[in-house]
């Protein structure tokens, strides 16, 4: 910036350098005082001490809102800084800048959360992802029956995004044989299985594997009980199993009207606790809400402990309803639903595609009993929740999936916008954030 633009309105620098130089003349004449009339009485001493205190306070006020002003000017691009590249590399993969990034909590399971995650991992190592532990289909249905294990699926997937592993290892652990015994199985279930029998417990196995990929933040099962879902429909029949909730909906032309979870009082992990105590933001979602999401949220301690956290509490809302889950839901059945299971202030943001999809998609999700989710924002905006709207669609193999980049873009942007910038303990992650953002432009 030129020297005459420093001395345009709005700048919101000017003022804070007046009110510092307040700063240095109370201290100046506090001082003076002091020194030139040592024979004052108490009480004008005591009052002298008092200016001083006020201007060093004064100072310190104003140079935080001088920086946290240019910071801000910076982001903008008002002022140019460049950052060396090459020396900027190295911090990251020395960890001196990843492991002081945002804390971040992702709660969820299925493809969406693993995809959410190979997008976050690129801006910070402090990523704890919490995992549901109440897949009874697949593979990892039939491991959790022979074998007495939680299901490995989803944690494998979580694992697998954030590991630093070659294309071909990664390969190899999403292998699923195709004949035989071990048909439609895993080798990276099977490895998670294997590393289980040599574990105290599968937390302990989880850890091993993360060691073993060298993974970026943690993953953990967000309980080690044997947890099952039990669901209770409108028409007023139930049903038990994750599998079979979505299957038993749509045979039964009926929708979900409560989950619960079995045991109901299933002790979290205290590690997980943790996490979402000390978290800038907690994400819920992207996954199926009924079967991934809320799940997590019924476990014992954990719904209350987000709402205690004074960190962000995002929703990354589905772009697509699910058949059997949320049938002809928009954005806010998706939070009444966690409203009605969980109360509310369990969400402060709502993250929802706005991306235009095409037709030919579109009419085939429909064939399928899909539709795009909806934003109703009146109704939303009454619930005292704020959205956040983006460009997040990726197509794959013919699938609408999250754009794992852009998500992790909106997410970051907002957690340096809504929690870092007024946080003068992180204005070292602010200005890093801030660079990689615009590198990934």
């Amino acid at each position: 910036m030129r020297f005459l633009d420093w001395l345009r309105p709005g700048i919101r620098v000017k003022r804070w350098i007046l009110f510092g130089l307040l700063g240095v003349l109370l201290v100046a004449y506090g001082f003076t005082e002091l020194a030139l009339h040592s024979m004052y009485s108490i009480m004008y001493k005591v009052f002298y001490v008092f200016l001083i205190i006020t201007g060093i306070f004064v100072l310190y006020v104003s140079v935080t809102e001088v920086m946290r002003g240019i910071i801000a000017l910076i982001n903008k691009g008002y002022i140019k800084v460049s950052l060396d590249s090459d020396k900027m590399q190295n911090l990251i993969y020395e960890k001196r800048l990843l492991v002081k990034g945002p804390k971040i909590v992702v709660i969820g399971g299925g493809t969406g959360l693993s995809t959410m995650l190979r997008g976050l991992k690129y801006y910070t190592s402090n990523i704890t992802a919490i995992v549901t532990v109440a897949d009874d289909g697949g593979g990892s249905g039939d491991l959790r029956e022979d074998l007495g294990i939680l299901p490995p699926g989803d944690i494998r997937n979580c694992i697998l995004a954030l590991a630093d592993t070659e294309p071909l290892m990664e390969e190899l652990l999403q292998y699923r044989f195709k004949d035989g015994r071990l048909k439609n199985q895993s080798f990276g279930n099977l490895f998670l299985a294997a590393m289980d029998g040599i574990s105290d417990n599968f937390e302990d196995a989880v850890q091993k594997m993360s060691s073993v990929l060298a993974v970026t933040g943690k993953v953990i099962p967000v309980t080690l009980e044997n947890m099952r879902l039990k669901a209770f429909y409108e028409n007023g029949n139930t049903v038990e199993g994750e599998s079979q909730i979505p299957e038993e909906a749509i045979a039964q032309k009926t929708r979900i009207s409560k989950l619960m979870i079995i045991p109901e009082n299933a002790e979290p992990l205290r590690e997980a606790l943790t996490a979402i105590r000390e978290a800038d933001v907690i994400i819920m979602g992207p996954g199926s809400l009924y079967t991934s999401v809320l799940p997590n949220l019924l476990v014992k301690k954990i719904s209350t402990t987000i709402k205690r956290s004074s960190g962000l509490k995002m929703y990354v809302s589905n772009i697509m309803t699910q058949p059997g889950e949320t049938d002809n839901f928009k954005v806010s059945d998706h939070l009444r639903v966690l409203y009605k299971h969980c109360g509310k202030d369990i969400v402060d943001y709502v993250i929802a595609n706005v991306q235009e999809l095409p037709k030919n998609l579109i009419e085939k999700y429909r064939e399928e009993g899909s539709q795009e989710v909806i934003i109703d924002k009146e109704i939303i905006n009454k619930m005292g929740i704020e959205i956040i709207e983006a460009n997040l669609v990726k197509y794959k193999d013919g699938f609408i999936r999250h754009n794992s980049e852009e998500l992790a873009k909106v997410i970051m942007t907002t957690v340096m916008e809504k929690a870092l910038l007024y946080d003068k303990k992180k204005i070292i992650e602010y200005m890093y954030l801030s660079q990689r953002l615009k590198e990934s432009k």
